[in-house]
């Protein structure tokens, strides 16, 4: 009784700054780390992605016979509004005291027409119940973005956010969060796995 996610980073961009819904393609060329990757993927689930192209070329290059599900605008990276694009010493150099406020005290504080890592999880705590409500859907693969994968394990995990912005989310790189529809849930298999 149990829903499996398998969350997937999609590949590098070589972006130098923040990269939210700026569409940026992913780079591909690493095809030995694709290939062990595809191979330890269930051929018995459905797949996702995100709607930007870094995480819809990355699912077409992991895909083995899976089910395709539609894209999911959903699973998009948070929005960092006009700082999207920018490198990081201009977004501090504009606002310090903003630029603190979002790395030192997170979840509340939001880019300038963008929105917060709370914001964020909301939207990923309510996409992840949509995909389940209708009972044990076996092997979920989602391909999506850091920061959607650290809302992720907070929904998991209840931790505080300043715990889990802790964790290293690699591209190309597994973590994989079981739903256990019975006791209502959830069960930690792996974070951040690079095979």
């Amino acid at each position: 009784m149990t829903t499996s996610y398998w969350f997937i980073r999609h590949g590098p961009t070589h972006a130098k700054g923040f990269c939210g819904h700026l569409d940026l393609s992913a780079d591909l060329s690493d095809g030995a780390q694709i290939e062990r990757l595809k191979a330890c993927l269930p051929t018995d689930a459905k797949i996702l992605s995100s709607d930007l192209s870094r995480a819809r070329e990355t699912a077409k290059a992991i895909w083995n016979g899976q089910t395709w599900l539609p894209e999911a605008p959903q699973f998009r990276e948070m929005d960092f509004g006009d700082w999207d694009g920018q490198d990081f010493d201009t977004v501090e150099k504009a606002d310090p005291a903003l630029w603190r406020a979002f790395w030192e005290t997170p979840g509340k504080v939001a880019p300038p027409n963008g929105e917060s890592f709370d914001e964020l999880s909301q939207r990923i705590e309510t996409a992840l119940n949509a995909l389940h409500a209708p009972g044990p859907q076996g092997n979920i693969i989602i391909v999506a973005h850091f920061a959607v994968i650290l809302a992720a394990l907070k929904q998991a995990t209840a931790m505080p956010t300043t715990s889990v912005f802790s964790f290293k989310i690699n591209n190309f790189s597994l973590t994989r969060l079981d739903y256990l529809h019975k006791s209502n849930n959830w069960r930690v298999m792996g974070v951040n796995a690079v095979v």
